[in-house]
C-alpha cells in the first residue's frame, strides 16, 4: 500500500499563521505563487527534515486542503478507496500521532 502525504503548505508562511518553532527551525517562507515554488518548498521537507514518505502536492487552488478541512494542518489516515479511517484534530496542538498510528495499524491488520 502506498503511503503519501498531501502537502498544501509545507511550513508557516510569512504574514499568516505560524508558531515559534517554525521561526526557530527556519521554516518560515513567503506564500508560493506557483506550483514550481510549492515543489521547491516541498524539497525543504524532504531534505531539511529528512522526510522519507512519498509526497503528493496539493494544487495551487488548495482543493485537497479544502476537501479535508486541513488548514492549518491535520492528520488523516485514508483507507483503500479513499475512505477516511482517521481524522485528527487541527494541529499542531491537536496532533495526536499515536491515535493516527493506531488507526493505521488497525487498518493494515484488516488486510
Amino acid at each position: 500500500m502506498a503511503r503519501k502525504i498531501v502537502l498544501g503548505l509545507l511550513a508557516a508562511v510569512v504574514l499568516e499563521w505560524q508558531i515559534d518553532n517554525n521561526r526557530q527551525e527556519g521554516l518560515v517562507f513567503t506564500q508560493p505563487k506557483s506550483f514550481a515554488e510549492r515543489r521547491s518548498l516541498a524539497r525543504v521537507l524532504v531534505e531539511k527534515l529528512d522526510y522519507r514518505l512519498p509526497l503528493a502536492l496539493d494544487d495551487m487552488e488548495g482543493r485537497a486542503e479544502k476537501a479535508f478541512a486541513a488548514w492549518p494542518e491535520r492528520l488523516y489516515v485514508l483507507a483503500p478507496g479513499g475512505r477516511v479511517a482517521y481524522k485528527g484534530e487541527m494541529g499542531p496542538f491537536g496532533f495526536h500521532p499515536d491515535e493516527a498510528e493506531r488507526a493505521l495499524t488497525e487498518l493494515l491488520a484488516m488486510r
